[in-house]
């Protein structure tokens, strides 16, 4: 029951992938895409980098690079975006493994 001035909101459960609760286009990759770039932004934060330190290294203009802080992927692919992380002097692996399910998915961890 409702009372006066108070609005009820039913909460609902998410799947722990926002993009595909909001029903957006390739939600895994995307998925993928802010957690990198989350990876990246926070690399740079650590380390003290200017903006434009980090384009240098990651040989990109500083206009994308405010945009990585900002947890923006933009255009950037996945391979793209594990590029920057190698620049920053990260390892990246990728595994690939049989699943059990009709599709496999998509995950990052970082260790």
């Amino acid at each position: 029951m409702a009372t006066k001035g108070k609005v009820l909101i039913k909460a609902v459960q998410g799947s722990g992938n926002v993009f595909a609760d909001l029903g957006l286009p390739n939600p895994d990759q995307e998925l993928m895409k802010a957690r990198l770039t989350l990876q990246i932004a926070r690399i740079i934060k650590n380390r003290g980098l200017t903006q434009a330190e980090a384009a240098k290294i990651l040989g990109i203009q500083q206009p994308h690079v405010s945009a990585l802080a900002r947890n923006r992927a933009g255009n950037f692919s996945v391979g793209r975006l594990m590029e920057f992380l190698t620049a920053l002097g990260q390892d990246v692996e990728v595994v690939v493994k049989p699943t059990r399910r009709e599709h496999g998915a998509m995950s990052v961890v970082f260790a």
